[in-house]
């Protein structure tokens, strides 16, 4: 779901969900993506990160907006809505 504008480009808005990898030790460990939501617009990606963040087993949430090139199919970096709890950092 995203919106396609005139210039020949797609707008994705993800709600993207982080567990704790545990090591073998049972120690937590590094970040691991959960759940890739894709949504219609920029409030429902970020409500559903900030509900996602509530649950038991989620550590960390994020909200972003990606813009894909229709024509290169090449994807821009996230432009984030919302960051919460333990996250990557972004580079």
């Amino acid at each position: 779901m995203s919106e396609i504008e005139e210039t020949g480009t797609k707008v994705h808005y993800v709600c993207q969900t982080y567990i704790a990898q545990t090591t073998a030790r049972g120690q937590q460990g590094n970040l691991q993506i959960d759940k890739q939501l894709q949504y219609s617009t920029p409030r429902e990606a970020q409500d559903r990160a900030e509900r996602e963040f509530r649950a038991e087993n989620c550590i960390g949430a994020d909200a972003y907006m990606v813009i894909e090139d229709q024509s290169s199919g090449e994807v821009g970096d996230p432009t984030f809505l919302v960051r919460l709890g333990s996250v990557p950092e972004q580079d």
